[in-house]
């Protein structure tokens, strides 16, 4: 089954991220922690990747044991920025041959010290979907930026880039973390009237700890609302307080969102069960309406 088809139902969708070990001494502890959140029977699982080595093989591997051994599906990461184009084509044809039916496209981060754009490699995401597509039936997803690219100066040309990957073959996107609502919602209504017509899950991370917030906000560039920031600056020197009003906090905003009509929503839980558990433990009666 492909994840538009299930995005189609008419019922909410929670799914959750995971990400895989750096060395392949930590596998079986990603696969443990994969087996755990799959008990939540969340609507799929997403593997992101790595640049190059084990780390990327790795994702392969662990969507496979989603799709085949855990009978759920899987979304596999691929980004195109640190590997050649015939090493793109191979990983696609791997995904393939592994019974993988569902990417997300993702230029990714370009490596330091790489002349970057080169000819051997797709400087774009649109670029890398178009590939995709050549090589089989897959469903593709792509990311999108509510709060803006950190690369673009205008939102205007955000959303020119973004309608130029949708019109590649994109079939649903999935957003960049956000901690104020009120910017999914607007972003929905400027792509909307752009004609971006695809499903959007909104990207919900739980920030259980204040380093984890600092990495966010590196990676990301997201502005935290006066709000969350008053929770990290109340209970962020406690690590068991600040991991409940972190999860509280991203509760909250999954619940405005369903209450919103959105129906569809993934959560950037990463290798916590634990995590994962508690926000579907604070949905439990939620959705089912």
């Amino acid at each position: 089954m492909k994840i538009n088809d299930r995005l189609r139902e008419d019922k909410i969708h929670i799914s959750f991220e995971v990400f895989p070990p750096k060395t392949d001494e930590g596998f079986d502890n990603v696969i443990h922690a994969v087996d755990e959140i799959a008990r939540l029977e969340p609507a799929f699982i997403s593997v992101t990747y790595g640049a190059g080595g084990g780390t990327s093989r790795n994702t392969a591997k662990i969507a496979a044991h989603i799709k085949n051994d855990l009978n759920m599906l899987s979304l596999a990461h691929l980004t195109c920025a640190s590997s050649t184009k015939t090493e793109v084509r191979e990983v696609i044809e791997h995904l393939k041959s592994l019974g993988i039916e569902n990417i997300l496209a993702l230029r990714g981060d370009i490596p330091a010290n790489m002349a970057f754009p080169s000819a051997d490699r797709f400087r774009y995401a649109f670029e890398l979907v178009e590939e995709i597509r050549r090589h089989g039936d897959f469903c593709i997803g792509a990311a999108c930026y509510p709060e803006g690219h950190v690369e673009n100066e205008h939102k205007e040309d955000d959303i020119r880039y973004l309608k130029q990957k949708v019109e590649s073959g994109v079939d649903f996107l999935t957003t960049q973390m956000f901690f104020d609502n009120d910017i999914h919602y607007n972003f929905l209504y400027r792509i909307r009237e752009a004609g971006i017509t695809v499903p959007v899950l909104p990207g919900i991370m739980p920030i259980t700890s204040a380093s984890q917030m600092k990495r966010s906000q590196e990676l990301s560039g997201t502005v935290f609302p006066r709000r969350f920031l008053s929770i990290l600056d109340r209970f962020g020197s406690s690590p068991t307080a600040m991991r409940q009003a972190g999860i509280a906090y991203a509760t909250d905003q999954i619940i405005d969102l369903l209450a919103n009509g959105v129906k569809n929503i993934h959560i950037y839980s990463m290798n916590r069960p634990d995590v994962a558990d508690a926000i579907m433990r604070n949905l439990s009666e939620i959705i089912k309406c």
